[in-house]
C-alpha cells in the first residue's frame, strides 16, 4: 500500500490525483495533504487537552477549565472548551474518548468478547482512531491490532476521520498478514457502523463485535497503545509534516512489534508471539 501511495504524482500532466488514486486502489485522503491548519492558540489548547486526557480520560469540562488555568495558565470558558473537545473527538461520557461518533441510522452489533477466551492470533482483531496534534494543525491515526499478541498489523494516517482512513488501515493489515480474523472488535463510531466497513468485513466472512456504548475498557489494549505512541513518539518529536509523522510512526511501530518485550506476553515481543503461535497451530 505504501509503495502505491508513493507512485501518486501531485503534478501529473494527464491524470488528476483523484484518478491516480482510483487506478492505484488507494484512498484519496491518504495522499497529497498537509496537517489541517488551525489557529495557533487552539492548537496549543488541543494539545494540552490531549495530554490531559492521557492522564485522566474522565475529566468533564468544569474540571478541565480548572486544570487548564491551574497547571497551564490558560483562561478558557466552557463553551469554547467543549467546542475544542468536539473537534478532537474527546468527550467525558463514561470515560470514553469519542474520536468515533455513533450514527443512530446505522446498525449496531453486539459485543462478542465478554467471557471469551482469546488465546491465539487472528482470533480477534481490533481497531480505533486517535487524534494526532501537530505544530501546524492535526491529523488522525487508525491502527489495527491483533488482540492475543498485541501486534499492530496495519495502520494509516489521514487529515479526516472518514471511513476511508479505517479501510486503508484494514487493507494494510490484510496485505501484511495474508490472513483474516474470526472476530473484529470496534467501538460504535459511524466509521465502523458504515455500510462500507461492515460490508467489507461481511465479505471477508468476519464476525463483527462492537463495544458497549462509552465502554472504553472493551477495547483496552488499543487504548493503551495510544498512550504509548503519543508519549514516546507523537508528543516527543512533534512532527511538522504528515510525511515526517508517517516516517516516525513507521519506526515506532517497528520497534513496538519487533523489538520491545512485553511483560504480559512473557517478555516476548508481539511479533514473536504472533508468529510463534501461528507456527504452532499450523
Amino acid at each position: 500500500m505504501r509503495d502505491r501511495i508513493e507512485l501518486v504524482e501531485k503534478n501529473h500532466p494527464k491524470l488528476s490525483m483523484r484518478k491516480q488514486c482510483e487506478l492505484l486502489g488507494v484512498a484519496r485522503s491518504s495522499v497529497g495533504y498537509q496537517a489541517v491548519p488551525e489557529n495557533p492558540e487552539d492548537i496549543r489548547i488541543k494539545r494540552l487537552l490531549d495530554e490531559i486526557y492521557m492522564i485522566d480520560p474522565c475529566l468533564g469540562s468544569r474540571r478541565l477549565v480548572t486544570v487548564l488555568k491551574r497547571d497551564h495558565g490558560v483562561e478558557i470558558n466552557r463553551k469554547r472548551l467543549q467546542r475544542l473537545r468536539r473537534e478532537i473527538g474527546h468527550e467525558a461520557i463514561w470515560c470514553k474518548p469519542r474520536t468515533s461518533i455513533p450514527d443512530d441510522g446505522h446498525r449496531k452489533y453486539p459485543y462478542l468478547l465478554r467471557r471469551l477466551a482469546i488465546t491465539r492470533p487472528d482470533q480477534v482483531w481490533c481497531t480505533d482512531i486517535t487524534y494526532v496534534p501537530m505544530p501546524g494543525g492535526h491529523a488522525y491515526l487508525c491502527a489495527v491490532m491483533d488482540w492475543a499478541s498485541r501486534k499492530v498489523l496495519g495502520w494509516a494516517v489521514s487529515n479526516t476521520m472518514e471511513t476511508s482512513l479505517c479501510l486503508e488501515a484494514l487493507d494494510n493489515a490484510l496485505a501484511a498478514t495474508g490472513r483474516v480474523p474470526e472476530i473484529f472488535n470496534t467501538d460504535q463510531g459511524c466509521q465502523f457502523t458504515s455500510v462500507e466497513w461492515t460490508g467489507k468485513l461481511h465479505g471477508l466472512g468476519v464476525k463483527i463485535s462492537m463495544d458497549g456504548r462509552g465502554r472504553w475498557m472493551d477495547n483496552v489494549f488499543i487504548e493503551r497503545l495510544w498512550r504509548s505512541v503519543k508519549y514516546e513518539e507523537i508528543y516527543l518529536f512533534e512532527h511538522a509534516t504528515v510525511h515526517a509523522l508517517r516516517a516516525g510512526l513507521r519506526k515506532w511501530f517497528g520497534r513496538y512489534n519487533d523489538w520491545r518485550p512485553h511483560e504480559t506476553l512473557g517478555n516476548l515481543t508481539p511479533a514473536m508471539v504472533y508468529q510463534t503461535t501461528l507456527q504452532a497451530a499450523a
